[in-house]
């Protein structure tokens, strides 16, 4: 691999790395071979593709096949419990992540790790019978993918320098639509018999695509040991004081709210096509994949377009607020829809709106973390913006679902609120444009 030297920037220990930051675009990391980044979004579509296709298709198709009139209450209770796993592991394995101290680096290990735990998860949901197998398996595969989810993220504030962030975040931004449609396609042309299949094709696919970075990453090696760790300080890995750090608070909050938008109509997207628009089970897995391959023509656009325009710009407050607002509006479409037709255009325009947030929001998010020494902590914390809606949402649906009378009119109404106060929540930050 690479190991450390005393010349090499990329080998010093996180606190000597952050006194030469400032010589290297706002970067603790160095120089990386090329290739690396194509690979470090190869390897965000494949987490994207494995935990999208599993937990958006996989999961509820099986619920559905298995017991189709308790279908949204296992599906709630299933992605409930991941979203608690997640929320635990992620802020606490990036706080451990940058303590790490390996001749690979502090955050190789846990990409190979997270990859090996994932695979013994997606082998559980492969033969999964019943509701608790199915909890089980899920659960170990965010515990894998979360760890791999970690390292990608936090090689975004690690290695990529900021002039060019939030073109590299569309990127990213665009290999997560291009996961959520590739993985739908793959669901749809897989075999209703084949439960099987459902899950390992997804979720090996996202193995291997996860972890082909590491041949060409040069990580950053801690050469100094942190301090032990104190109970105190494992309780402070979940929590940024909004008082010390009142920009990173706003920008949590924005994200946290969009998040909980799209998490509410993405989670349910199966069962509202199933539900309101009235197409069969059996046919439904392929008009999933037709809306998300809308969803991502006009994310992939507006990615692209709008993380340029944020680099050259150096603007990032003003795309997030009008693309909240818009997708506040294509949410607005979505609930009014009546027909196939009628959705995907709605779906359109989330999409659109969609891929101009995350590309700028992704950016910003790195701009106001407190400091790069604990960035794998810190950007674990920020995970929790669009982890926390895994959770809550499933909280929330069972309610409000019960009180629409099936019609899903009071969960979109809600999701419709989240994304238009999500994009106003950025304005009072300070240091970012």
């Amino acid at each position: 691999m690479f190991p450390p030297t005393p010349s090499d920037p990329a080998t010093a220990s996180p606190s000597s790395a952050a006194a030469t930051t400032d010589a290297r675009d706002d970067i603790p990391g160095g120089p990386q071979p090329r290739g690396f980044l194509p690979l470090f979004v190869v390897a965000w579509f494949g987490v994207t593709l494995a935990l999208g296709t599993i937990s958006g298709a996989s999961i509820p198709k099986a619920l559905a096949f298995l017991d189709d009139a308790t279908k949204a209450t296992n599906l709630s209770i299933i992605t409930g419990a991941g979203g608690v796993m997640i929320i635990v592991i992620t802020p606490l394995f990036g706080r451990l992540s940058d303590r790490t101290m390996s001749r690979f680096g502090m955050r190789r290990p846990w990409l190979i790790g997270g990859a090996l735990v994932a695979t013994v998860g997606v082998v559980i949901l492969s033969v999964a019978q019943s509701l608790i197998a199915t909890l089980v398996g899920w659960l170990i595969v965010q515990a894998g993918f979360g760890a791999s989810n970690m390292v990608i993220h936090a090689l975004l504030a690690d290695q990529i320098p900021r002039r060019i962030r939030a073109r590299v975040a569309a990127a990213a931004g665009v290999a997560t639509g291009l996961g959520l449609i590739v993985g739908a396609q793959i669901m749809a042309q897989l075999p209703n018999d084949e439960r099987w299949a459902w899950f390992v094709v997804p979720g090996l696919i996202g193995v291997v695509l996860s972890t082909v970075v590491v041949f060409r990453f040069r990580d950053i090696v801690r050469t100094a040991p942190a301090p032990a760790l104190r109970a105190a300080d494992i309780l402070s890995t979940y929590w940024l004081s909004p008082r010390r750090h009142p920009d990173f608070f706003w920008a949590f909050l924005s994200r946290f709210l969009v998040t909980m938008s799209i998490t509410a109509i993405s989670t349910f997207l199966l069962f509202i096509i199933i539900d309101r628009l009235h197409v069969p089970v059996t046919e439904a897995s392929p008009v999933q994949a037709l809306a998300l391959v809308v969803f991502m023509i006009g994310n992939i656009v507006t990615a692209v377009l709008f993380g340029w325009i944020s680099d050259r710009s150096g603007r990032r407050k003003a795309i997030v607020v009008v693309a909240s607002a818009l997708s506040a509006i294509g949410l607005v479409l979505t609930m009014m829809a009546s027909d196939v037709g009628s959705i995907l255009v709605g779906i359109a325009i989330v999409g659109a709106a969609q891929g101009a947030y995350v590309s700028v929001d992704v950016a910003l998010m790195t701009e106001v973390l407190p400091s790069f020494d604990e960035a794998g902590k810190d950007l674990g914390i920020v995970a929790l913006s669009y982890q926390i809606p895994q959770l809550l949402v499933p909280v929330i649906a069972l309610p409000l679902l019960a009180a629409g009378g099936g019609g899903y009119d009071a969960f979109f109404v809600l999701a419709i609120g989240f994304a238009a106060v999500g994009g106003l929540a950025v304005l009072p930050i300070r240091s970012v444009r």
